[in-house]
């Protein structure tokens, strides 16, 4: 299956701001005490020993039987090793780096009797992770090019094969689950052509909008290859420079600064964009692939949407310092 690409508004300096509402999360924040290393907290075994950047936190568990394990959840790394394969060198990304060659980012793998979250408390009438970039893991990447003593090769033999390996992720707005999900294949061998076949690498951006408002995100990882005991591929996945939308008006930023009608729209759809800085406004659809660039005009711009199918869009512009969008209907 071909992938698809997906266009980033904004490149996002470490920590950079998008203004008051909204942030990248880099994790180069966080201190690790030496390169080549990684998160270890045994202080509450069997517990969430998480970390916060911000105002978010990651939940993560660490168990000290058998001489002390991950049980779960993220932590954050700066190791480089791309190379060796084998669990012993779980904490490390296939890209070798963080995203734009930064030092640290997230490793994640799943919980053993629990779900780890990605939390984001208190109050605010809107909260959204926009979207971050993900990586394999070099421990599941590379059980996926060989095979181990669990897994297996993806392709088979042959490389025909229809092997898959899939993050899909939820999340949850005051207490209840949301209905919308996004999915992302870490690998895919499912095309007929084998030149279509892929083991992701490299960061990768990964669109998170269709899910709208959620105070906390968490994520499936599930595979082809499977046994008597559940998933054989490693349950791993790498995650930088996570963005963070947060408002405490009723109004989100993209509402803020443009007028957009009618919602639903059937033919065409109209902006009154209130900041001249703004020069297009992207169309992208629920999954973040690019679809249109408009060109804004002076007083209202008009899109055409009559020939997409129904569903659930964005528009997303960007004035160089903040990016903002808005979700509409064509029916």
């Amino acid at each position: 299956m071909r992938r698809i690409f997906l266009t980033v508004l904004v490149a996002l300096a470490a920590n950079a701001s998008f203004g008051q509402t909204g942030f990248a999360i880099t994790f180069d924040s966080l201190v690790l005490s030496q390169p080549d290393t990684f998160y270890v907290n045994y202080s509450n075994p069997g517990g969430d020993v998480g970390f916060d950047v911000g105002s978010v936190h990651f939940e993560c568990r660490y168990d000290t039987s058998f001489g002390g394990m991950w049980n779960g959840g993220f932590v954050y790394s700066n190791m480089t090793d791309s190379v060796t394969s084998g669990y012993t060198n779980q904490y490390s990304t296939k890209a070798g780096k963080g995203y734009d060659s930064s030092n640290n980012y997230v490793v994640y793998t799943a919980g053993y009797g629990y779900t780890p979250m990605i939390r984001l408390p208190g109050v605010s009438s809107v909260k959204m992770f926009s979207g971050f970039y993900v990586s394999n893991n070099t421990y599941a990447y590379n059980s996926m090019r060989d095979g181990d003593f669990a897994a297996k090769k993806f392709g088979g033999p042959t490389g025909n094969d229809p092997d898959w390996f899939k993050i899909t992720v939820k999340g949850y707005w005051n207490g209840q689950l949301k209905n919308d999900s996004v999915e992302y294949y870490l690998a895919d061998f499912r095309d007929t052509n084998n030149a279509n076949d892929y083991i992701q690498k490299d960061w990768w951006y990964l669109s998170t909008q269709s899910l709208g408002n959620v105070d906390s995100i968490f994520f499936e990882l599930s595979s082809s290859d499977n046994g008597s005991w559940g998933m054989n591929t490693p349950a791993y996945f790498c995650m930088d420079n996570l963005e963070v939308l947060i408002s405490t008006d009723i109004h989100d930023a993209a509402k803020a600064v443009a007028k957009v009608y009618p919602n639903p729209a059937t033919e065409t759809l109209f902006v009154e964009m209130k900041d001249a800085a703004v020069k297009n406004i992207l169309v992208m659809d629920a999954q973040g692939k690019l679809l249109q660039e408009v060109a804004v005009k002076d007083e209202k711009t008009a899109i055409s949407v009559a020939s997409l199918p129904s569903g659930t869009y964005f528009l997303s512009w960007a004035n160089g310092t903040q990016k903002a969008s808005v979700k509409f209907v064509k029916p």
